[in-house]
């Protein structure tokens, strides 16, 4: 499962980040993608490399790429 909406006007994206190894990482992608334009709500779990993100409308993948390369990690696509 890629996306699925949770709500009228909400979409959830689950990420495959690679690289995150704790609080900090999780912490630093988090913020990187809370920066884009619609999101509303990031998830990011270090131990698993996934990254859940509610955003009002679905999101550019390289807006997203580019977010985690700038917090230091590889998106390896949509989980």
């Amino acid at each position: 499962m890629t996306a699925q909406t949770d709500t009228p006007g909400s979409l959830t994206t689950v990420y495959q980040v690679s690289g995150m190894s704790c609080g900090h990482c999780e912490g630093s992608v988090s913020s990187e993608i809370s920066e884009i334009a619609g999101v509303t709500s990031v998830k990011a779990v270090a131990s698993t490399g996934e990254v859940t993100v509610v955003s009002a409308a679905p999101l550019d993948e390289e807006a997203v790429r580019a977010a985690v390369d700038e917090a230091g990690f590889e998106l390896v696509g949509k989980a």
